[in-house]
């Protein structure tokens, strides 16, 4: 039983979220630099620590929201994000900053996975592509946009914005969603069509072992993807020092492989033909590890907005393939995203402790953390290749 019509509601949501949590998220390693003095080794582990209370509280909070309810986790998970960050306009120390930190990412755990299984249930397949595809746009759209105007924000409005301008999307969303929770009881459930085909002529014939094969070579590859990404993400106030950007040409540049993602997911809603095909996955890994290296190590402006295009898409096709996995293979949506978020965690807490720990043993070469994480990611591609070679044998015997 579902309800399409609230299902804009849930979009609305999503952009919402993502603007509101990247602008926080994102800029909160430019005040800890001017505020602290933080270089790439204090940041990195900063992302670390975010990274590792999202991945034991978003596999928490996708079993909560299925238990629960989702109305219930998406305010209970508005309501922290709130009140912490107002919190958080008191906060002057760096332990401070880490408590709002820690406590905001628990709230947000219990958003993602909710909204995830809100714009998925109750679809037929046909529907489901049409659902995540639709989903992905909207909150890709939303990242890259807090990115791209992120950076004029904080120098118009204050580092201190972080804490106040946020809060007033999360209460706003709060007031969404008890919106969203009457209509939903005044609204007649309506039956999904029993549409069980094939959405695309590429998927003609896939076994539900081949699929939950490629599921688990997804969920090898997105939290590396994260990885990738969360790295990327603290150092870009070194990369903006490196190429004497200001933080607001800093947010500008640093979203153009956001928007690169945007208009990968639109072009994979639109074109269905990756489905379950391993080139496409294994491709996009290996595009995604030279353009991490060349994205820190370049000192040209030009060319780090072309790398910047090239991992847009890698890291979308990536992360779109393990939603679009978990979501066509499991019944149970809020468990499936639950998971689906806490590999995220894994990639979000893995890459910037590798990155601080490099640095912490070769102090001496800046460059270190973006070799240790690049070693990183070529061992999960060896990781990658491998299983698809088995999966690839299978599908020839």
């Amino acid at each position: 039983m579902f309800q399409r019509k609230l299902k804009v509601g849930y979009f609305v949501l999503a952009w919402l979220n993502i603007y509101a949590t990247a602008y926080y998220g994102n800029y909160i390693f430019f005040l800890m630099q001017k505020e602290f003095g933080f270089g790439n080794r204090e940041n990195l582990l900063l992302a670390a620590v975010n990274g590792f209370v999202y991945v034991f509280f978003a596999w928490f909070a996708g079993r909560f929201a299925q238990k629960r309810g989702y109305y219930f986790a998406l305010k209970l998970g508005f309501a922290i994000m709130v009140c912490t960050l107002l919190m958080g306009t008191q906060a002057r120390t760096v332990p401070a900053h880490y408590g709002v930190m820690i406590v905001w990412t628990i709230g947000m755990c219990f958003t993602w996975p909710t909204l995830e299984a809100l714009v998925s249930e109750g679809e037929d397949r046909k529907g489901l592509s049409t659902m995540i595809g639709v989903y992905n746009c909207v909150w890709a759209s939303g990242a890259a946009v807090s990115y791209f105007t992120g950076g004029a924000l904080l120098e118009a409005l204050g580092p201190r914005s972080l804490f106040w301008f946020p809060p007033i999307i999360h209460a706003a969303q709060f007031s969404i969603v008890l919106w969203l929770e009457r209509e939903s009881r005044r609204l007649t459930p309506v039956q999904p069509t029993t549409d069980t085909g094939p959405i695309d002529p590429h998927d003609v014939g896939v076994s539900v072992e081949r699929k939950k094969a490629f599921l688990r070579l997804a969920w090898i590859a997105n939290p590396f993807a994260y990885i990738a990404m969360n790295t990327v993400i603290p150092l870009i106030p070194y990369i903006a020092t490196r190429l004497q950007l200001s933080t607001t040409s800093a947010g500008f540049v640093g979203s153009v492989w956001l928007f690169a993602r945007l208009f990968c997911f639109v072009g994979l809603w639109v074109w269905a033909g990756w489905h379950y095909r391993l080139r496409w996955l294994l491709g996009a890994y290996g595009v995604m590890i030279g353009c991490f290296a060349a994205l820190l190590l370049v000192q040209n402006l030009a060319v780090v907005v072309i790398v910047e295009l090239a991992f847009g898409v890698a890291v979308g096709l990536i992360y779109y393939s393990s939603l679009f996995y978990a979501m066509d293979v499991g019944e149970t949506k809020a468990e499936h995203s639950g998971i689906h978020e806490a590999l995220i965690g894994v990639g979000l807490c893995g890459g910037p402790a590798v990155g601080t720990i490099a640095l912490r043993i070769v102090p001496d070469v800046p460059q270190a953390g973006i070799f240790g994480v690049s070693a990183l990611l070529i061992v999960g591609w060896a990781i990658l290749i491998w299983k698809g070679a088995g999966l690839a044998r299978k599908s020839l015997s």
